[in-house]
């Protein structure tokens, strides 16, 4: 059984994670652990998470672990692929440039699997010079995207940055999985 860590960042488009989740678990090939941001969790609850993946929800770094190593690192470790979806200008950011303030950049940090991003975010954010830089940067160190779809927002403007539909990110998680093989498969061994 392949193994995908799920990061869900601060974005409206959280809810859509939750699908996500469903067909994951839903292959019966695939054990979801999710890791979320605290400005997730102000969209949807870690409870909806655990209940869909049926395994328990990360979100802070300074929680007992289930064993003896840290949780960071114990789902960078497990992880055949790790997704961020929906993933944030801020989350994208802080892991083009290193910062580990959390449990989901940390684990990102940590992990030398593929990694798949989905960005969600107004598209002011999104064509934003400074978010383009970075992710050119994610880009160059291996990180794949599924790009963000135009379209109404939920801030009531029209433009890129609606997060790709949960189908779609789904197929290029099966097609990431068929593709790295083994566990634990370094980024830049791709």
């Amino acid at each position: 059984m392949k193994t995908v860590v799920l990061g869900v960042t601060g974005s409206i488009a959280a809810y859509k994670a939750c699908e996500l989740t469903r067909m994951l678990v839903k292959s019966g090939a695939i054990d979801v652990h999710v890791i979320m941001t605290a400005a997730a969790a102000e969209f949807v609850t870690p409870l909806t998470f655990r209940t869909l993946s049926r395994n328990p929800v990360a979100i802070n770094m300074f929680d007992d672990p289930e064993d003896w190593i840290p949780g960071h690192i114990s789902l960078a470790e497990r992880a055949d692929l790790l997704v961020i979806a929906p993933c944030t200008a801020n989350v994208i950011a802080k892991i083009a440039h290193g910062f580990s303030d959390d449990m989901l950049c940390s684990a990102v940090l940590a992990t030398h699997v593929p990694l798949l991003i989905a960005p969600a975010m107004n598209s002011g954010m999104f064509n934003n010079p400074a978010t383009q830089a970075n992710i050119a940067l994610l880009k160059a160190r291996s990180a794949e995207f599924v790009e963000p779809l135009s379209g109404d927002l939920a801030c009531g403007t029209v433009g890129q940055g609606r997060m790709a539909p949960p189908a779609d990110i789904y197929i290029r998680i099966l097609e990431m999985l068929k593709q790295s093989g083994t566990h634990g498969r370094s980024r830049d061994e791709s």
